[in-house]
């Protein structure tokens, strides 16, 4: 499909500004050496949490998901332009599917939600950790 479409692996990452990625990256780095200092038992857990922490797409769907619910509810009950937000939101959310991009994304990421690659890296380097503590 050419360029049209943003890479899957990437997307959320190319349409993040640089300082926010480079904050998001500190933090991984950060946690990991924490748990260079910490038991087996507490790295296990941590990469247990990490397989329920929230993803940039979960958060967005959710967050689709609950407008979309609010404004029909809210259009059939109190005022028909309500709709128009579902309208506002779908259209929000093929932005992102399509560029990577949509404009609750950035708060996002300033809030510190990660995409699911960037959750699986700090996993591997856990992981990595507990590797070197049994050699």
């Amino acid at each position: 499909m050419g360029k049209l479409f943003a890479p899957t692996t990437s997307k959320v990452n190319l349409r993040t500004k640089p300082h926010i990625n480079a904050q998001i990256h500190r933090n991984i780095l950060d946690s990991v050496k924490i748990y260079k200092y910490k038991s087996k038992e507490e790295t296990h857990k941590r990469i247990r949490d990490l397989d329920y922490e929230w993803d940039m797409e979960r958060t967005l769907e959710i967050n689709y998901a609950v407008i979309v619910l609010l404004s029909t509810f809210l259009g059939l009950f109190r005022n028909k332009s309500w709709f128009l937000l579902a309208g506002v939101a779908s259209g929000f959310m093929i932005q992102h599917v399509l560029q990577g991009w949509c404009p609750p994304m950035p708060l996002f990421r300033k809030l510190g939600v990660r995409t699911a690659k960037e959750i699986f890296t700090e996993q591997e380097a856990l992981r990595s950790l507990l590797s070197k503590d049994k050699n």
